[in-house]
């Protein structure tokens, strides 16, 4: 699933290419991505708009429209947005939004759970969002205070939306090795020497998959279809027995919310693993 760094990374190849641009027709092949609005109001609405700006708020990127109304895209699971010209072949292309000067902005979504909005107020959409990790006021101290109210397992609480925004399965699970934490760790048994490890560390894989340009374990493709390359820079092997680049030791995978968690069971084992 594209997570930040992929979504940032989409936003600002997009950016410069396609604001100012002029939405001159939207083909729906899945109308059902469209959420809260017919299909014809849908592209009745957005037609003729002018894209002014281009910003992500989580996983979420948001097109602002000369009329004052938002255009959001969630990629969901497999989704990815490509900027083509009308020649161009690609498949599972789901929505094509051509744009005045000639090219195609394309969502493709090979498992069609990709979301689109056109909404007045973007908060319609975003706002149960928690704050964003690089936010100035996303301190330890504030992460350490949601934290204690916590008691579900702190890789649950990290990929909770409304307690931090655009962090997902690829990303918790480097945090958490890097800040040396067992995934299953209580949120609220967090010390304080955790929870600023933990809170350093998340900022820091972001920031290194954002200058890699995303991680491409499956489906993530930039707007020019080219695949990212964190994901030969990521410290946790994703594969269970594959051994820790720290210590050797065989990576362990659990299921923790129907996904696939992988850890050190030395370097951030609990501390019965530990002794």
């Amino acid at each position: 699933m594209p997570e930040l760094p992929e979504v940032e990374t989409i936003k600002n190849d997009l950016t410069p290419q396609i604001v100012g641009r002029v939405f001159t027709d939207v083909k729906l092949s899945w109308p059902k991505a469209v959420r809260e609005t017919a299909p014809d109001e849908f592209r009745s609405r957005l037609i003729g708009q002018t894209i002014v700006g281009l910003e992500r708020r989580g996983k979420y990127l948001i097109f602002r429209l000369s009329g004052g109304e938002a255009l959001i895209l969630h990629l969901r699971m497999s989704g990815a947005l490509l900027l083509r010209s009308p020649s161009d072949a690609d498949g599972f292309v789901r929505t094509v939004f051509s744009l005045d000067n000639g090219q195609e902005l394309r969502f493709s979504d090979v498992r069609k759970m990709g979301m689109i909005w056109l909404v007045k107020d973007v908060r319609e959409v975003t706002d149960k969002l928690g704050p964003e990790p690089f936010d100035a006021a996303f301190t330890p101290q504030v992460m350490a205070q949601g934290l204690s109210k916590r008691s579900a397992p702190i890789k649950s609480v990290l990929m909770d939306q409304s307690f931090i925004a655009g962090l997902g399965n690829i990303y918790a699970d480097e945090a958490l090795f890097e800040a040396k934490i067992y995934p299953l760790k209580r949120a609220k048994e967090l010390s304080h020497q955790d929870v600023k490890r933990l809170h350093k560390a998340i900022r820091e894989v972001l920031d290194q998959a954002i200058a890699h340009r995303g991680t491409s374990i499956s489906n993530y493709v930039d707007p020019a279809g080219q695949r990212g390359s964190n994901q030969y820079h990521l410290r946790l092997p994703r594969h269970e027995g594959s051994p820790c680049k720290v210590c050797n030791t065989p990576i362990q995978r659990l299921r923790l919310g129907g996904r696939s968690s992988y850890f050190c069971p030395r370097c951030q084992g609990n501390s019965e693993l530990r002794r």
